[in-house]
């Protein structure tokens, strides 16, 4: 039998979990909190449990508790995001563009992957789209082709935390009638 959890444990893991602007991995609550992994696990557990309103006594809360980009942290329910969203922007939305999601989409499933394989994927210059992702923190330089010396671009956790997703595996298979990366490297020897 487990034993119990304190509540000064429990209120310390929801103190620096409500702070938090990042996920954060139960290896860094073990070494905050002063206890074994494991322990941390079982915290997150029953919080995870309280916050559902699963455990006895409990409601239903309107944020959760995500594992997300290998950590945790919390999160308003999906279920408010309209009144969330509301709130936060006034009714004002900062959505990507067309461009913006086909570039990331292209980045995403690509990557790593450079600017000119991006543009011959999409047959458009991608260089200002690929900045405002840069700028935006959902893309990042991740060193240079060996060959071309192209700098390359790969997705960050970021993007990862915004979509709800551990990591770019966990993103719906791609048609298998959709070219290839070689289709792009194709393209580029023709223009």
């Amino acid at each position: 039998m487990a034993e119990p959890i304190s509540e000064d444990l429990l209120a310390a893991a929801e103190a620096v979990l409500m702070i938090t602007e990042e996920p954060v991995s139960a290896v860094e609550l073990a070494q905050v909190l002063e206890v074994p992994e494991h322990q941390v696990i079982a915290v997150l557990d029953a919080l995870r449990l309280d916050i559902d309103g699963i455990s006895e006594g409990s409601r239903r809360r309107g944020y959760e508790l995500r594992e997300i980009a290998g950590g945790y942290r919390y999160y308003s329910r999906a279920d408010y995001a309209e009144q969330v969203s509301a709130f936060v922007l006034g009714g004002a939305t900062t959505r990507l563009s067309q461009a913006a999601l086909e570039t990331l989409a292209v980045i995403a499933y690509r990557q790593p992957v450079a600017r000119s394989q991006v543009a011959a994927i999409r047959g458009v210059n991608v260089d200002s789209v690929v900045r405002t992702l840069v700028t935006r923190g959902l893309v990042d330089t991740a060193g240079t082709d060996p060959l071309t010396g192209a700098t390359l671009y790969v997705t960050t956790a970021d993007l990862l935390e915004r979509l709800g997703i551990n990591s770019v595996q966990e993103l719906p298979q791609l048609s298998p009638h959709l070219p290839g990366i070689e289709a792009a490297g194709e393209l580029e020897g023709e223009s």
